[in-house]
């Protein structure tokens, strides 16, 4: 009789990657038993066909250059403060996913060329999980599309706004930094709603396939 393993609760999914066979990917999110409850993820795959094993070693290793996480001795993934930050998890997880095998991964810088207002914005932090943003600009525009991204950001990390005159602040609940993942986020945030409308749409496409349905 085949034994059934809980890998725990899928979060995300990318149906088929493009990077290697068309496989489905899904990243799942488990609780550890080791007294602290501390959420921990799992890079899986149904399939077995060859090379299958190292493509989400490779998604996994990337996750940790992008998103600063770290890898437990059961090989699971996990933040170095033990929070779950799962919408910023799952964004981590789907920039693993388009990186080919052999392309390196690379942490994001703390600042981007804000295209639609041609500003150079900058994310600072301020210590305990706390981050500024800023423009190299001045006026009403450059204060409203950094008050524009620092909402992004709050919403694709689940973080709370910190109360300024600007509303360029926002913090992790856990009081921690964590500047990978902030620089992650911020190649998205000006985009905010295109991100989230795209989630949406993956959403209802796929399925990951069981062992049978897979080469």
């Amino acid at each position: 009789m085949r034994s059934v393993v809980d890998i725990g609760r899928r979060i995300e999914l990318v149906p088929m990657d493009p990077h290697f066979n068309d496989i489905s990917i899904g990243l799942y999110r488990q609780n550890t038993d080791h007294g602290n409850n501390a959420p921990v993820f799992l890079v899986h795959t149904y399939s077995h066909i060859s090379g299958a094993a190292e493509r989400i070693e490779t998604v996994a290793a990337a996750m940790q250059v992008l998103g600063g996480m770290l890898k437990n001795a059961d090989g699971l993934l996990h933040f170095p403060c033990n929070s779950a930050h799962e919408a910023a998890c799952r964004r981590v997880f789907l920039e693993a996913c388009k990186l080919a095998p052999g392309e390196p991964a690379e942490p994001r810088p703390l600042n981007i060329l804000d295209k639609k207002s041609q500003l150079m914005i900058t994310v600072d932090s301020m210590g305990k999980g706390v981050y500024r943003v800023t423009a190299e600009g001045e006026g009403r525009g450059a204060a409203r599309r950094v008050s524009s991204i620092a909402a992004g950001l709050a919403k694709l990390g689940e973080m709370e706004t910190v109360e300024t005159d600007n509303r360029d602040t926002v913090a992790f609940a856990c009081q921690q930094s964590h500047d990978a993942l902030v620089g992650l986020l911020l190649t998205r945030a000006p985009n905010v709603r295109v991100v989230l409308r795209e989630a949406e749409m993956e959403a209802t496409r796929g399925v990951l396939s069981a062992p049978s349905q897979q080469t």
